[in-house]
């Protein structure tokens, strides 16, 4: 097939749209990728992807062949079948609008008004004020070329790797869950990039090498690329050093706050988003040559010619960037090569998969609405809308003596979110089964009354998100109009209050116009900064009522690295404006002030170390 191909994502876009949930963004790809603009997609849930293949099968006028759950290879095959119908329609687009004329409202058009400034928006201002017909012509013919798509790029959330049953007995490794939806990336025609988030995972990583679109061809290029998705610096080395030996490139590190995000929250020790980039700017360099010794070596290992230089190694940042001035700031202080905006898009309904009476729950929330939640199956802490169906049907189960979530998915019954504690069959910790004999074996525990009702508190909160984050998507496409769709945006949500088009949200990133609707929004620094210290309060308390596994040490750490954020923030202040340097460095101030007052309600008799912390 003669297909349209982005191997290097040469688009002009500075920004990207992240993963968001399970189904919000899965076909985000065939909406913003024929403009240049790069998504990520779930590979989570694969009984959903095949709908999803049947539903663009069918609006497309392309045959359907149903791969069932219960044929050979089903969730490798069902990925690989969906990857290769979103590139072969995403194809159809791009050539559509590269022979569509360069006329108001259309589709090349659109996509030159789209870019940001930048010398290929030049080339096009000059076509358009070009009068010669021949000279014009030319210049548009170029225009065509160069108007490439952007990139579909799958997430694999590593530590999702349970093993598979059948028949009941243990399916060999490959069969796994991370392991299958890898091998249906990589045996996909797409030329694009596996983000891999939530950890290292040694058995997936070594697999990988066994894929040659992820090896460099003879010209030394790689069709297929590895984003690692990393919260701190010391997480990229690991990794990335694991990967490097085993002949595999890390084509981009994609910082993300560990709170300031939406979805799951992987919070850290107090590390804080621009101390980290601050890190990986000084290193840059250092670590692309250290990982690229290993690379070399790892090649060669493998049979495969050494290449003369490293490939190139972006660094991107998303979680929590608001505004324009934020944007930019990320771009020329820290060098990242592009930001995720994720949560604004929710309300952008020809880009995300919102159904409507959730957009009408987004715009009308507020910070009660928007909160971290232990909603997940993964016991990880989750954002999560307080308002959704899915949390409405939670509540209304344990009001109705019923707790617990049915199991609409085949995840609980493979092992995918899963807990054996009470039987051999593996189960998923959100569901009926698990939860009433949790809530039954937690009455027995010599519990005070504070630490039952936590502890219960905690069991009651999971939820079945691993179907209702696909609830939106299925409304929006008829699938399933009985789901209760639950929504994972990040805090920043409540800045944005109104539904807004694709030019609305690519302008307010590239700062032609604004979409806040509140004035009294706080720099993403801070907003991290705050969620960290709500973050460090809650697990005090847990620690106080001996319900948690952190010790003296961590708070204590955690402590030191929110001062010592904060001294590089005060530093960092001197390249605001004047006006907003006021106003950050007060509520840095604000912020330590809040530190040392949790701090002083722990008393050296009771708790030692921690109240001895730095500052």
């Amino acid at each position: 097939m003669n297909r349209i191909m982005n191997t290097e994502n040469n688009s002009a876009h500075t920004f990207h749209v992240p993963i968001l949930g399970i189904g919000f963004t899965i076909d985000t790809p065939l909406k913003v990728g024929r403009y240049g603009i790069s998504s990520v997609i779930s590979l989570v849930d694969d009984d959903f992807i095949e709908q999803m293949r049947k539903h663009y099968c069918e609006t497309e006028g392309l045959p359907y062949e149903e791969i069932s759950q219960k044929d050979d290879d089903a969730r490798a095959r069902r990925i690989t079948a969906y990857l290769n119908l979103l590139g072969l329609i995403l194809d159809r687009q791009v050539k559509t609008l590269q022979s569509s004329p360069f006329e108001e409202g259309t589709e090349i058009t659109r996509y030159y008004e789209l870019l940001p400034d930048c010398p290929l928006k030049n080339k096009y201002l000059e076509m358009l004020d070009t009068k010669d017909s021949a000279a014009k012509e030319k210049i548009q013919s170029e225009l065509r070329h160069q108007a490439v798509p952007g990139s579909i790029d799958a997430n694999i959330m590593t530590k999702l790797d349970r093993n598979i049953y059948r028949n009941g007995k243990m399916m060999p490794p490959e069969y796994a869950n991370a392991m299958s939806a890898f091998r249906g990336f990589a045996l996909s025609d797409i030329p694009s990039s596996i983000v891999f988030s939530a950890g290292l995972n040694p058995r997936l990583y070594s697999y990988a090498a066994n894929f040659d679109d992820f090896l460099p061809d003879e010209a030394g290029n790689l069709k297929k690329k590895i984003v690692l998705k990393v919260s701190d610096y010391r997480s990229a080395v690991v990794q990335g050093k694991f990967l490097a030996k085993r002949g595999l490139w890390i084509s981009e590190f994609r910082v993300e706050s560990g709170l300031n995000c939406g979805g799951h929250a992987f919070a850290t020790k107090g590390n804080l988003i621009g101390p980290i980039l601050e890190e990986f700017n000084q290193n840059r360099e250092t670590l692309t040559q250290e990982l690229f010794d290993l690379y070399s070596t790892g090649l060669k290992k493998r049979g495969r010619a050494a290449i003369d230089k490293p490939h190139r190694t972006k660094l991107t940042v998303q979680g929590g960037i608001g505004t324009f001035e934020e944007d930019r700031f990320l771009h020329s202080y820290y060098n990242v090569d592009r930001t995720g905006w994720g949560t604004p898009f929710l309300l952008v309904p020809e880009v995300t998969n919102v159904d409507d009476a959730h957009l009408e729950k987004l715009i009308a929330a507020d910070e009660k609405d928007v909160y971290l939640s232990e909603t997940s199956p993964m016991a990880i802490q989750f954002w999560n809308l307080r308002s959704s169906a899915s949390e409405d049907a939670r509540r209304a189960r344990i009001e109705e003596g019923k707790p617990g979530s049915p199991c609409r998915s085949s995840h609980g019954r493979t092992g995918f979110l899963f807990n054996d504690e009470f039987s051999d069959t593996p189960i998923c910790i959100a569901s009926r089964l698990y939860v009433r004999q949790k809530l039954e074996e937690i009455q027995e525990e010599d519990l005070t009354e504070e630490q039952l009702a936590r502890v219960e508190a905690e069991v009651l909160a999971k939820s079945c998100i691993c179907s209702d984050l696909s609830g939106g998507a299925k409304i929006k496409k008829g699938i399933d109009t009985d789901v209760t769709p639950a929504v994972c945006c990040g805090p920043g949500i409540i800045n944005f209050s109104r539904i807004a088009t694709l030019e609305e949200m690519v302008s307010h990133i590239y700062g032609r116009i604004s979409l806040l609707t509140r004035s009294d929004r706080p720099h993403m620094f801070i907003k991290e900064l705050s969620l960290n210290i709500d973050h460090l309060r809650n697990e005090i308390e847990k620690f106080k009522l001996n319900l948690a596994t952190n010790s003296p040490k961590y708070f204590r750490e955690f402590k030191e690295n929110l001062i010592d954020g904060i001294e590089y923030y005060r530093t960092l202040a001197k390249q605001f404006v004047e006006e907003k340097q006021k106003l950050f460095l007060d509520d840095l101030k604000a912020q330590r002030e809040s530190i040392e007052r949790i701090f002083a309600s722990l008393t050296l008799e009771l708790y030692g170390e921690v109240s001895t912390g730095s500052g």
